[in-house]
Formats: structure tokens, C-alpha cells, sequence
């Protein structure tokens, strides 16, 4: 069994950080009622015999002990790691898992990436070689952290970078939250533009996710069941989007609604490296599978159902249901609408009592209405998991390296020239050590040269369906 490592940075990283391990370990709990220490549990925990007190051997075999996560928490400011360590979760941290510092980033890309970066750099590194040397078989580095922010997009992508200097055979994938139109943060496109050159050169799958798309889901749930709509089929506090029941005795924060989206979605897309089930699909086959060309592995991702349904009897037409919703504009976790572009490919991960022909008849059903890239056009990858989350009977996790992602970076750099153009608040960073304006220009043209890439995929999309030549054979 192949274990990850979470990096999670920031305070948007440590706060969706928080809520992936305190769902994580509920749905261990639901699956695991006996308390033994299995291949399961060692793919994101470690369990550690504590009796001789401190930081004791791992135990790999027989009943859980001190369950240990496999994380490192990284913030310039002590507050959301303080608080994790004074929270329930306090106990599956320790002190060796975490860098914090008090004055923060600014929302400044440079103090993150060049001042805090070289600062911290060796603990980063001891501190992720310890991590590693627990591991049988680490297979990936999660990182999670926003791109708006100062620590979150700068110091974030600076670990992103080290990763693959100390570990390049371990795949990278990111979870990045991308800041909407009315960010407070004045400098955020400044910051997600810097950052975005990083994730282009060093990331193997980034899963862009807009605060934008989580509102609106969030909202859309409340509204459906306080209007009554769905007041038979859909409990409430659902736990895709509500902590009820959870190991939390505080009242909820105003985002962890948003933040337990995320949390499912990093769930759902490690489920098969953890449970059984008929159709397994490795986080090695994601990258190997949908991403064609290196610089274009922007995942659009969206998951379903967004709420716990009430019956555990699902009939097929429901089920059919949950497909098509995958594919919608309101289960995208960006502000996408991937039907009406183009497709290189989807993995489709589900979990639950669902068969191969369930999947098979979908995928035949959905693939008129969806335009693949002509080189491609069986771009399909699959995966069956057997053990549903907690609270539902199934689930789906669609994955579409899909063109829609575009105009989302097309706003981005439309936001960054308002500023770049009249060299607004370039003095906070130009002060900063090994900060140029070369990192600027630097970074607009390779996302420039990214969303160019994007149309020329989107200019192949026009001509028409024609399947491809094939050798005629004289007899």
C-alpha cells in the first residue's frame, strides 16, 4: 500500500487541512469498527506506541495506538495552527509537524516565496525528509494553499519547488484556491499570477478551485433545503457541506461549509489508494492518464451528490441523475462550463454499490453531448471504489482536463494588467531581496503562453466529428 504526505500552507491550506483530517478519520471510523491499524488507515496516518512517552516507534500491525497524520502544517502567522493544536485534532499533530512564524506574509507573493522561503528552507526540508522516512512507499505530496494570499501562493509554491528538487520521483499534486473578482486582498493578482508560473513549471495535476464556485454551492444547498424542495430526499447537515457529528464541539466557522467541499474532494480522489474495490485507479494513473502535454495539467473537478441523500436505495434513474450532474455548470468547483468546451480527457472516480455496466452505460449515454479532442476521443479513465463516504450510499468524482479552465486564467491576467499597467503597489515587492520586475513580466507571459495553448486546443474544436482514417486492407 502506497502512502501521501499533506502539505498544507497558509491559512486557507491549514483550514481546509483541518477539516480533510477530521473527515478523514470519521470515515476511517465508519469503515474501520474493530480500531486495528490496517493498510487503510497507513496511507495518509501513521500509529505510533506512545507509552514510553514522546515521539515513540510506529507500530504497523495490530490495534491503533496514537494515530499520527502525515502532514506538515506551514503558516507565517501562529493563528489557524494554534488553533488546530488547541482544537479536537490537536493530538494527530505534533510539534515536529509544523512551521509557523507571527508577522505573517502581507498578502505579498516575494515575502513568501523569496524572504520566508530561503529563511525556512532547511527546516522545510528536514521536516519533509523526517516525514518521508516514515513511509514504506510514499507515493505523493499533496499540497494544499491558496492563491491570493501572501504565504499560501508564495511560500506555497517555493515548497512546491523543493519537492521536486528533493523528491522528483514523487508526484505533486496541488490544491489551489483561486481568489474571485471581489477578493479583499488588492495585490491577489499579483500573487496568483506569480504563483501560477510556479504551478506550470513544478506541479504534475493542480485541482483549480474557485471561493467563487464554493459559495454558490454552499448557498445552493441551504436554499433547496430551506425552501423545502428537497426536505424528503436530503437530510440536513449533509456532510459534504456540515460538521455535525463530527469530532468539532465549537460552533462551525463561517467556512467550513466551503472548506469540507475541498476536504471531500481530496477524500474521494484518494479513495481508491485506500479502499477496495473493483476498479482501482492509483493516483499515478490520474496524472498518466489525463494529462496529454505537461503544461496543461489544470483539472477541472466537481463531485456529487452535494448532499446526503436519505435513502440508502438508490434506483438507477438517480444514479443516471448523479452523471449528469457531474457535467453541469453548478457542481463545478470553478466557474466552468466544461459541456460546451473541449475536452482531453475525464476520469470518472465513484464510490459506493455502483457496477462496471452502471458506469458503461453512463459514459455512452453523456458522450454525445461532450466534445473530445479528435487525437482522443476514448479519453476515459474509471474507477470503481467499493466503500462510500460516510453518509452516503455512492458518490462521483469527475476529473475533465477540459478547456474551460481558460477563462479563468483570462480573468486573472485581465486583473493583473489593471494593476501591472499603471505599476500599482510594485514597491512592496521590489524591496524584497532577489525580487525583480523580470519576475513579473516573467510570469504574465507564461501564463499568456499557457491560455495560448488553450486556443489552439479550442480552435481544433470546430470542424467536424469524423472518425479517424484507417487502413484499408486489399483481399
Amino acid at each position: 500500500m502506497t502512502q501521501s504526505v499533506v502539505v498544507q500552507v497558509g491559512q486557507c491550506g491549514n483550514q481546509v487541512g483541518c477539516r480533510f483530517w477530521d473527515l478523514a478519520l470519521r470515515e476511517h471510523a465508519a469503515v474501520n469498527k474493530k480500531g486495528i491499524y490496517d493498510e487503510a488507515l497507513s496511507s495518509f496516518f501513521r500509529n505510533i506506541d506512545t507509552r514510553s512517552g514522546g515521539d515513540g516507534p510506529d507500530i504497523y500491525k495490530g490495534k491503533i495506538c496514537s494515530l499520527k497524520a502525515r502532514a506538515l502544517l506551514i503558516d507565517m502567522e501562529e493563528g489557524v495552527v494554534n488553533e488546530i493544536l488547541q482544537g479536537p485534532l490537536r493530538d494527530v499533530f505534533d510539534s515536529k509537524q509544523l512551521i509557523t512564524d507571527v508577522s505573517g506574509s502581507g498578502n505579498n507573493w516575494a515575502v513568501g516565496h523569496k524572504l520566508y522561503g530561503y529563511q525556512y528552507r532547511e527546516n522545510i526540508v528536514e521536516k519533509l525528509r523526517k516525514t518521508a522516512e516514515h513511509c514504506d512507499c510514499l507515493q505523493c505530496f499533496f499540497i494544499i494553499h491558496s492563491m491570493g494570499g501572501g504565504t499560501g501562493s508564495g511560500l506555497g509554491t517555493f515548497v512546491l519547488n523543493l519537492l521536486e528538487d528533493e523528491f522528483p520521483e514523487v508526484y505533486r499534486f496541488v490544491t489551489s484556491v483561486y481568489p474571485s473578482g471581489e477578493d479583499d486582498v488588492i495585490t491577489s493578482p499579483y500573487n496568483s499570477v506569480l504563483a501560477m508560473k510556479e504551478l506550470n513549471e513544478h506541479a504534475d495535476c493542480v485541482l483549480p478551485i474557485e471561493n467563487e464556485s464554493l459559495f454558490d454551492i454552499v448557498n445552493k444547498i441551504h436554499q433547496m433545503i430551506n425552501s423545502g424542495k428537497l426536505g424528503s430526499t436530503v437530510k440536513q447537515n449533509s456532510l459534504v457541506t456540515s460538521s455535525a457529528g463530527s469530532a468539532k464541539t465549537v460552533q462551525e466557522k463561517p467556512f467550513d461549509a466551503m472548506n469540507n467541499i475541498v476536504a471531500n474532494l481530496l477524500l474521494n480522489l484518494t479513495s481508491s489508494a485506500r479502499f477496495e474495490g473493483s476498479l482501482n485507479m492509483d493516483l499515478n494513473e490520474i496524472s498518466m492518464n489525463l494529462v496529454p502535454f505537461p503544461r496543461l495539467h489544470y483539472l477541472v473537478s466537481s463531485l456529487t451528490p452535494l448532499y446526503t441523500l436519505a435513502d440508502v436505495n438508490v434506483p438507477s434513474r438517480r444514479l443516471d441523475q448523479m452523471f449528469s450532474d457531474a457535467f453541469s455548470r453548478d457542481h463545478q468547483l470553478i466557474q466552468a462550463d466544461p459541456k460546451h468546451s473541449l475536452y482531453l480527457a475525464c476520469a470518472l472516480l465513484v464510490r459506493g454499490n455502483v457496477q462496471v455496466s452502471d458506469l458503461r452505460r453512463n459514459i455512452e449515454r453523456l458522450k454525445p453531448s461532450l466534445r473530445f479532442v479528435s487525437w482522443n476521443q476514448e479519453g476515459w479513465k474509471t474507477g470503481l471504489c467499493s466503500v462510500p463516504p460516510v453518509g452516503h450510499s455512492h458518490s462521483l468524482l469527475a476529473l475533465a482536463n477540459n478547456t474551460c479552465v481558460k477563462p479563468t486564467f483570462i480573468e486573472l491576467r485581465d486583473r493583473f494588467m489593471k494593476l501591472y499597467k499603471k505599476k500599482a503597489h510594485l514597491h512592496h515587492y521590489l524591496h524584497i531581496d532577489g525580487m525583480e520586475q523580470s519576475c513579473f513580466s516573467e510570469a504574465i507571459s507564461s501564463l499568456s503562453d499557457l491560455i495560448e495553448e488553450y486556443n489552439e486546443l479550442d480552435a481544433t474544436k470546430g470542424g467536424p466529428r469524423t472518425d479517424p482514417l484507417r487502413l484499408k486492407i486489399a483481399v
